[in-house]
């Protein structure tokens, strides 16, 4: 898997993670002082916390792959798989036991904690699963292949590292003109006359050209 599809693949996951979090969970009713049944509906984020903290996680780590260097790519993988455990496993608190998730709805709904019907589950925890499922196989498999991804800024580091060497010899080239010049050597028809060199040898009252 290359950098640019492991990217792509934790964004789009974290996003959806996002998506089926939103619709409703659970649901069920309570009865109140004015209404004898109120529905009651949760939805994934408010049910399962660490779904919505999950999917933020692996939106961050998308972008971490694809910015940071070699050991911060493993980290941000490894993190991403992190994220993918946290969104099954808070799934699957709520798909075990999904009353407390219910009763926390209905208080914050209604003030009543006392639920007057059977709570039931929504087709959607069971897609958080497979999304947090697919979360954890995509950062191992870029694991696995980060170390074949290039570097980032390989190609700069080489530019810079070449720039003083290329430059190093200008210095020696110009102080060998001002030598010859020094020593009162006319500069051949092929010689390049440096406008300092030149200069200089005015200010001597010489001719820079030798003749």
């Amino acid at each position: 898997m290359t950098r640019t599809r492991t990217v792509l693949a934790l964004l789009v996951l974290g996003a959806l993670t996002f998506g089926v979090g939103s619709p409703t969970w659970v649901t069920t009713t309570v009865a109140t002082a004015l209404e004898p049944e109120v529905a009651v509906a949760a939805a994934g984020t408010s049910a399962a916390p660490g779904v919505g903290a999950g999917a933020l996680v692996l939106l961050a780590a998308g972008i971490a792959c694809a910015l940071t260097g070699r050991v911060a790519r493993y980290v941000a993988l490894l993190v991403a798989a992190a994220a993918g455990v946290l969104v099954v496993v808070s799934t699957l608190v709520v798909v075990g036991d999904p009353t407390p998730a219910a009763t926390a709805a209905a208080s914050a709904t209604s003030g009543v904690t006392e639920l007057t019907s059977p709570v039931t589950l929504t087709a959607w925890p069971w897609a958080a699963v497979a999304s947090g499922v697919l979360a954890v196989v995509v950062a191992v498999w870029g694991a696995v292949a980060a170390r074949g991804w290039a570097a980032t800024s390989g190609r700069h580091e080489r530019a810079d590292a070449a720039a003083p060497g290329a430059t190093a010899g200008a210095p020696g080239r110009r102080a060998t003109r001002t030598s010859a010049a020094d020593d009162g050597t006319a500069a051949g028809p092929d010689d390049e006359i440096d406008p300092h060199d030149a200069w200089d040898a005015l200010s001597r009252g010489d001719d820079p050209t030798g003749r």
